[in-house]
């Protein structure tokens, strides 16, 4: 989820795509919030395809970037768009430290949906996935090209490929279900690896062939996004207390 900066430079636009995942997100979730309270008329955002197709739309927009923001990353630290050729060098002290922060942060998202939803707890959501996936993503950088087929056979291995045995809690992670857990956000890796292999497989073609396209300006209008698009885990974690305080503030006050 980092990776905006290469060479001293921020990549902006880079940063802009990300803003838009992050406060479509936001959006989302204060819908899902105003719900569950009764503030909004009632909808299902569990079966109601208009917000399954969203939620769809979003992780995939959060992954793809996640993975693109990994290519800028892995030139920043090794000079080349495809990372080291050494594993050893594609493990690094920033990598660890990074990759510290958002294994932490989905500790904490476990631990506060535990507080709020105890029979339907997030074991593995979308930070679970992306800690798993972001060490994935450093073992297959060197691919190169070959990072699109992969991409696709990951997309389409959980399609294929399901077992009762995955059913069991422990084995929910790996997305080879033959039913979906009973939990408030689920982010397997398989599928999703396959977005974000997508997103390193663009980020490095880009980074050799467009750069411009991620590293050049944006307009003046769209620089607050940009700059929003610098935090993306902070806003991650601080949106939800935020809304939720407002929310039942806003009752506690009878302001609704």
């Amino acid at each position: 989820m980092s990776g905006s900066v290469a060479g001293g430079a921020r990549f902006e636009r880079l940063d802009v795509l990300r803003a838009v995942a992050i406060v479509w997100m936001a959006g989302f979730h204060l819908c899902f919030d105003l719900n569950l309270y009764g503030l909004m008329p009632p909808q299902n955002f569990y079966r109601d395809p208009f917000w399954l197709h969203q939620r769809t739309a979003i992780v995939s927009l959060f992954l793809f970037c996640a993975g693109l923001a990994q290519a800028v990353a892995l030139q920043a630290e090794a000079g080349t768009p495809m990372g080291a050729p050494r594993l050893a060098d594609r493990f690094t002290r920033r990598f660890w430290r990074r990759w510290a922060q958002v294994a932490g942060c989905a500790v904490l998202v476990s631990l506060g949906s535990a507080l709020m939803f105890p029979r339907s707890w997030i074991s593995f959501g979308v930070l679970h996935g992306i800690a798993v996936m972001l060490i994935l993503l450093r073992f297959a950088a060197p691919l190169g090209a070959w990072l699109w087929p992969l991409g696709a056979v990951a997309w389409a291995l959980p399609k294929l490929v399901q077992h009762p045995f995955f059913n069991q809690p422990f084995a929910h992670w790996t997305g080879l279900v033959t039913r979906k857990p009973v939990t408030e956000d689920w982010v397997p890796v398989l599928p999703w690896l396959g977005v974000m292999l997508w997103g390193l497989a663009a980020g490095q073609w880009l980074l050799a062939n467009r750069r411009e396209w991620l590293a050049g300006g944006v307009p003046r209008a769209a620089t607050p996004l940009a700059l929003l698009g610098r935090w993306p885990l902070t806003f991650y974690m601080l949106h939800q207390p935020v809304f939720l305080g407002a929310i039942l503030g806003g009752r506690w006050l009878g302001a609704w």
